[in-house]
């Protein structure tokens, strides 16, 4: 995106992935993140995907899951399906004080009495856990900086910069939720991992489910949908520790909470998509890896959708309405929780196995 919140012209996008395709000859001494997920993949490859809770890049597929996990690289995307029933209370309502960051993983769901209360264009997160969580970056506990691996503790502080950096960037800049393509977010990746780069190049001109944008970004198509107001819910924290050769290995782990309503004028019915979203990156050592200063080279990156589309692979979250959802069948995959963070999305998406489209008992 330019600046301004400019769309960048598609020749100017195209030479930008080739120049980031090209690189140098120089990779990372350890398999590739693309080409670890791969091999696991084709063998444990047990037939077509079914529509629910997995995204293996082409292994699942589903409305309430979808993922993908490599050796040491977990590529994921699980996608939930709403239940009309239970769709009653999405957004939060806005009079309780808000939540602390979060520092450690809850042991618990949060409660649900406040359920049944509908979202409004003013109240957008009424009903809804999300109420009290932190607006946009505010909801993401930050960890302290201290020396770890090859880096200073002034260098960590710079790498859990540039990763709040990234988080912003992929998942809460306006213009790459309306539909533009995450340059900055993009600046960030350590241009010499081909693999990544290769996915970046194709995820964005031809999505697929083994090359999907939404893995890593947050987009919806602004012909279809716009956002209300400019408020999105998070929680969720950043750790890090030592990696391999002395990196110093971070981990962001988040929840976005995205209000929006149709893209036709007069639209007020809020619905609302749920994005939890994993991303490990490594702050490499650029004595022992290739890699350009300012950047971080993926190690895994798992997605889990509440009302962003079942099987669908546009490249843009794809959030149903009252008469979408009427016309609907249920999901045949287990419920879901999408405001649970007690429990890891590697243990998720795990139980959920080869499920199809799911649940969600809340929105």
């Amino acid at each position: 995106m330019g600046k301004g919140g400019e769309s960048m012209p598609d020749e100017e996008w195209e030479r930008f992935l080739r120049e980031a395709e090209a690189g140098t000859k120089g990779t990372p001494e350890e398999p590739s993140a693309r080409a670890r997920m791969v091999a696991r993949r084709l063998r444990e490859e047990t037939g077509r995907p079914e529509p629910w809770r997995s995204h293996q890049p082409a292994r699942r597929q589903g409305g309430k899951g979808w993922y993908a996990v490599g050796l040491l690289v977990a590529v994921a995307l699980l996608v939930v399906a709403l239940d009309p029933g239970r769709v009653a209370g999405w957004f939060g309502g806005g009079e309780s004080a808000p939540l602390a960051a979060e520092s450690e993983r809850p042991d618990q769901p949060p409660p649900t009495e406040e359920a049944a209360q509908r979202p409004t264009m003013e109240q957008p997160f009424r009903g809804s856990p999300a109420a009290q969580w932190g607006d946009g970056m505010a909801g993401i506990g930050m960890p302290e900086a201290r020396a770890t691996g090859w880096m200073s503790k002034g260098r960590v502080a710079q790498a859990l910069e540039k990763t709040h950096d990234f988080l912003a960037a992929s998942s809460l800049d306006p213009g790459v939720l309306r539909g533009e393509q995450p340059r900055k977010a993009i600046a960030l990746i350590n241009p010499h991992q081909q693999d990544v780069q290769d996915y970046l190049a194709t995820a964005f001109r031809a999505p697929s489910r083994e090359n999907d944008p939404l893995l890593l970004f947050s987009r919806f198509e602004k012909t279809k949908v716009r956002p209300v107001g400019d408020v999105v819910k998070t929680r969720g924290r950043i750790t890090y520790r030592e990696g391999k050769r002395g990196a110093v290995e971070v981990t962001s782990d988040v929840t976005y909470v995205y209000p929006v309503v149709r893209a036709a004028a007069g639209s007020d019915e809020v619905a609302r998509t749920i994005v939890r979203r994993e991303v490990v990156m490594s702050w490499d050592d650029p004595a022992k890896v290739v890699i350009e200063p300012g950047t971080f080279s993926l190690v895994s990156y798992k997605v889990d959708t509440t009302n962003g589309g079942c099987g669908t692979f546009t490249g843009y979250l794809t959030p149903e309405f009252s008469a979408e959802r009427a016309a609907t069948r249920p999901g045949d995959g287990p419920e879901v929780d999408p405001y649970d963070r007690s429990t890891s999305l590697e243990t998720r998406m795990r139980e959920a196995g080869d499920a199809g489209c799911g649940t969600a008992t809340r929105s």
